[in-house]
């Protein structure tokens, strides 16, 4: 009879650790911040879009098809720009960003959609 017991404490204390070991997987592969797309490709999903004429390079590198040397090099030419206009803006629309070095058209429609000049 202990020989019973033991199996079935066993069995259910295998149960029990499967599905506590499913449900924590679970919580790590849905992420809020992420939804995959029918292509196949992650979708990014921000709470509000970014000014590039006042966001940290920590937001820039956020948009799409920008890295961290991209993002620091529009806070360094927002910064030069500031220095020689005064207040004006370094950026008005999202063409202005293509005086960065490495930013072409593509990249820009890439993160239309994140950005906002104000």
């Amino acid at each position: 009879m202990d020989r019973d017991r033991q199996n079935s404490i066993q069995s259910f204390a295998f149960v029990i650790s499967t599905f506590v070991a499913v449900s924590f997987c679970c919580g790590f592969v849905s992420n809020p911040e992420v939804s995959e797309s029918t292509s196949g490709q992650h979708e990014i999903k921000l709470a509000s879009r970014i000014n590039p004429n006042i966001a940290p390079v920590e937001s820039l590198v956020r948009l799409p098809g920008l890295g961290i040397s991209k993002a620091g090099a529009i806070v360094a030419y927002r910064k030069s720009f500031n220095r020689a206009n005064g207040k004006r803006a370094a950026f008005e629309c999202g063409d202005d960003l293509q005086k960065i070095s490495g930013i072409g058209p593509k990249t820009v429609q890439q993160m239309s959609d994140w950005i906002e000049f104000e």
